[in-house]
């Protein structure tokens, strides 16, 4: 969540997918040897030639006397050096510029920033005030976020493909000459110019002969879901909600099934933005497809209502899944969600409604490092009419007065979700952000940002005052989604070791760092964290003197970290006023895309308003990310 969704929000408090099945899956097996995809292509491709080969070398030559002519040998080819995935950048410095700095042997291409048109129209241009959102809606909205990369049959995912992205706020600064946006006095054009501005955009990406990749102009796939389309809402609580939903926003962080499909997650329970929407509306997890072949855009209340930030999976062999997800508020409760059944690998159809049905759970770390998932059905756990929210006892020395809410229905539990995670015993995190899976299943990883307010400590968020965050480790047991128990650890505690004040130092291991937030671990295990800190807010003290994030940590980063020895590279720092999030690559792991959200100087375009961006980071050598 950037700081700027807190302030805003504040008042108001011919495609086929892929069906994934975790490390067996086509991207796993690439990703781990990408030279089988050319092996499967060219072999597939030599197999069918084989018998019009053989009928070839079975034709008569009408002149018999003549010499056969010698097939000539070819030449011995220079094989292809394997990939390699080792981690050998050197790391970038910590740095304030304006600009976004990678290691040595690598370059930086902006494909995608806020006012390019996605669908066809007129993109943004350089003071074109006034805007109509006749036209704001086909544009990229603003402040990117998190994003998924799709295969399309037919094509070399590693050269092209689609790429989903979250827009969580609007770029004001495009929208309007003031620069800004106010609900309770904008007119109802300039509401809509707002809630153009958030929401997803689905682009089709092809490479061109220079290497870069570029949005394919007018592909069909290319569509922008807005705060002004449709949306409807399916499971347990669809009934409490509008028939007809204007608007998703705060799009936040994402995810993906394994059935190809697209999970954008709304990171506030009410409409800031056009305050006569109805809160319940707001706070749900929205599957999408970007094939555009399933359902239209529904919003699926059985996940549960409240501040979500990403969705992350755990599958099995039998095709049984599990959803993770993480509630940032300050602070929020971990969750995740089994569907009912298996999902099916041969008919995507049949998975159109696997994510109505299914059980809720929240987290309970205990001290000794055990944890247990509470489920949320109502008459379980405390679930009940009349039933006693203790309320957030970990901000205050002194427990706030409980409250008495009722659960009398299972839509009561899911609109209600925070509460009910309270009632049920779920621990309180510290802003829990992105959550990501490990591919042997032996690891689930979840950032907790920063909790400032924190009084009251417990071992999974063991520090008051928690200015820079820390990243947790679970493992479920027996690595399997349907466990209800799990072990735990403390992964690693943020922050700088030269600040004066002891729980501001963290125990990072290299690179330093504030306020991780993205999070992902790529097909080969490789972990990576981006950073979210207020660049203007308090860090603590160094030198005698206190300091502010920038000074003290840099401009927002992104950092490899060793799952086993813990040690952290920077790897890439971002423009002025930025936050890093979104992470998404190519199956090869050779083009990996990062999104660059609320820059405030003169990038990506000098002399032009600064604009949040996507940009694709790769190797000049063509080696894959890391080296």
């Amino acid at each position: 969540m950037s700081h700027l969704t807190d302030e805003a929000r504040a008042a108001f408090r011919d495609a086929q997918p892929k069906i994934t099945t975790g490390e067996d899956s086509l991207e796993s097996i690439v990703a781990a040897n990408p030279a089988r995809r050319t092996i499967l292509k060219n072999g597939l491709l030599g197999l069918s030639m084989l018998p019009m080969l053989g009928a070839l070398t079975a034709c008569g030559d009408d002149d018999a006397s003549a010499s056969p002519t010698p097939t000539p040998t070819p030449p011995t080819p220079t094989p292809t050096p394997a990939a390699s995935y080792a981690i050998n950048f050197a790391s970038v410095a910590i740095n304030s510029n304006d600009t976004v700095t990678v290691p040595a042997g690598y370059t930086i291409d902006v494909l995608l920033k806020a006012g390019d048109s996605v669908e066809t129209g007129t993109a943004y241009a350089p003071g074109s005030f006034p805007n109509s959102a006749t036209q704001t809606n086909l544009w990229a909205g603003g402040n990117h976020d998190g994003m998924e990369f799709f295969e399309l049959s037919g094509v070399d995912p590693n050269a092209g493909g689609l790429l989903a992205i979250n827009h969580e706020l609007p770029d004001y600064n495009i929208l309007f000459s003031s620069g800004t946006y106010t609900a309770a006095t904008a007119t109802a054009d300039q509401k809509a110019i707002a809630l153009s501005a958030v929401g997803v955009s689905v682009v089709e990406i092809a490479k061109g002969t220079d290497g870069k990749f570029a949005v394919k102009a007018g592909s069909r796939f290319n569509k922008r879901y807005t705060g002004n389309t449709d949306y409807r809402a399916g499971g347990p609580a669809a009934g409490l909600l509008s028939s007809t939903i204007r608007g998703t926003l705060n799009n936040c962080a994402s995810g993906r099934t394994p059935w190809g499909t697209y999970l954008t997650c709304e990171e506030t329970t009410n409409n800031y933005i056009d305050t006569t929407q109805p809160n319940n509306n707001y706070g749900w997890v929205v599957e999408i497809d970007p094939y555009q072949e399933l359902a239209a855009p529904t919003k699926r209340t059985a996940m549960g209502r409240f501040s979500h930030e990403n969705v992350a999976y755990l599958n099995d062999g039998n095709n049984r899944v599990a959803f993770y997800m993480g509630d940032d508020s300050t602070p929020g409760c971990i969750y995740k969600f089994v569907p009912d059944r298996a999902y099916s690998t041969s008919n995507r159809a049949s998975n159109i409604d696997m994510l109505d049905y299914g059980t809720l759970y929240v987290a309970r770390f205990n001290a000794d490092g055990t944890g247990e998932w509470r489920a949320l059905v109502q008459g379980q756990n405390g679930l009940v009419a009349n039933a006693s929210d203790p309320g957030n006892v970990s901000q205050s020395t002194t427990p706030p007065t409980p409250t008495t809410v009722s659960f009398n229905t299972t839509a009561d539990v899911l609109i209600n979700t925070q509460s009910a995670a309270r009632v049920a015993g779920g621990t309180l995190m510290d802003r829990p952000e992105w959550i990501t899976v490990a591919p042997n299943r032996q690891a689930i990883f979840v950032t907790l940002t920063n909790n400032s307010g924190r009084r009251v400590t417990d071992n999974p968020n063991p520090r008051t005052t928690n200015l820079h965050g820390h990243i947790l480790k679970f493992r479920e047991n027996g690595d399997s989604p349907l466990a209800t128990r799990f072990t735990w650890e403390v992964f690693l505690l943020a922050g700088n070791p030269n600040l004066a004040e002891a729980n501001l130092k963290g125990n990072i291991s290299g690179d330093y760092f504030s306020s991780p937030d993205g999070l992902r671990i790529d097909p080969q295990g490789r972990l990576w964290v981006e950073t979210d800190h207020n660049l203007t807010g308090n860090a603590g003290t160094l030198n005698g003197a206190a300091v502010n994030m920038t000074q003290a940590f840099g401009n927002n980063s992104m950092y490899h970290v060793d799952q086993t020895s813990k040690a952290s590279k920077r790897f890439l720092v971002g423009p002025a006023g930025c936050e890093i999030t979104g992470i998404a690559y190519t199956p090869d792991l050779k083009s990996f895309f990062i999104n660059i959200q609320h820059p405030t100087g003169n990038w990506p375009v000098s002399g032009q308003q600064p604009r949040s961006s996507t940009i694709v980071v790769r190797r000049t050598d063509g080696q894959p990310v890391g080296n």
